[in-house]
């Protein structure tokens, strides 16, 4: 059976893959594309689409697609039910669920930034689910620390932890799946707009224009995503290898004077002595 989902994934996109070989489908074929292409190939190669808006296997309320998986094909396994908190935390930003949920975030994000080819990404991230799952199953008694007084000060430690976390709003479902959007296309769309991503996560653009700060620094869309062409801007700086006007082309400005303009406000110089500090940095750290 071949299954589909669109490009770039990070928790649920690989967690369900691995379910699915492991305990469902052994052949499964998996299929990673730009969203806007997911249901239109899904219909065109009879695959079944997943993790996106608007289909059988996705997110229900607070549950992850994980979890549709598990009561769907009703795989009572109680290490996949610990797995599952694991997933649904690290997936939603609840952290709180599990304590290894944290932990799955920064791996995923991790190796999704040192892979590029999702499938590749794919194969290595069974070997850390296979990992997971062994030890849900028969590892979970299991301490590395074994001094009684250290543990004692991880406790309270993991305590303080834990109520810090309960007195935070976490991230609602959608503008975690907006950030996802924004960081995948921000290399390649670097007119990403509001009504754009508001079709993607299927959210009202009026309503995410008046909630958006509120999850996203402090900014607005429009300065938010400023922010991200301007850093982008900086590493391209910081490489050497194109000119002012070829950057500001590259980062989606419609010209070097707008380039400039929204540089300054940024970092409180110009890109032309940014770029020279940066040339006189690199010929000498010390100075």
């Amino acid at each position: 059976m071949k299954w589909i989902t669109r490009e770039r994934p990070k928790i649920d996109r690989l967690a369900c893959p691995w379910l699915i070989k492991r305990f469902i489908d052994p052949e499964a074929e998996f299929i990673y594309l730009p969203l806007r292409e997911v249901s239109r190939k899904a219909a065109e190669l009879g695959a079944i689409p997943f993790d996106i808006p608007g289909v059988e296997f996705t997110h229900y309320e607070d549950r992850c697609t994980f979890d549709y998986f598990l009561e769907k094909y009703k795989l009572d396994d109680p290490g996949l039910a610990t797995m599952a908190l694991i997933v649904r935390g690290a997936d939603t930003d609840a952290h709180h669920l599990a304590s290894q949920a944290s932990g799955l975030w920064a791996i995923s994000a991790g190796m999704a930034f040192n892979y590029k080819d999702d499938h590749e990404l794919l194969e290595k991230a069974c070997v850390i689910y296979d990992a997971l799952y062994t030890w849900a199953r028969h590892l979970q008694n299991e301490k590395h620390t074994q001094n009684p007084v250290e543990n004692q000060f991880l406790n309270i430690y993991n305590q303080y932890v834990q109520e810090k976390r309960d007195s935070r709003k976490t991230m609602p479902p959608w503008a975690k799946e907006l950030k996802n959007i924004i960081q995948d296309q921000i290399d390649i769309n670097m007119t990403l707009s509001l009504k754009d991503v508001s079709e993607e996560v299927n959210v009202h653009p009026a309503y995410i224009s008046r909630t958006f700060s509120k999850h996203f620094d402090n900014l607005s869309f429009g300065d938010y995503i400023r922010k991200l062409r301007i850093e982008k801007a900086i590493k391209l700086i910081g490489s050497g290898n194109h000119t002012l006007s070829e950057i500001a082309f590259l980062t989606g400005f419609s010209d070097q004077s707008h380039f400039t303009r929204i540089f300054k406000r940024y970092t409180g110089r110009s890109p032309a002595v940014y770029k020279k500090e940066r040339l006189k940095w690199k010929a000498d750290p010390n100075c």
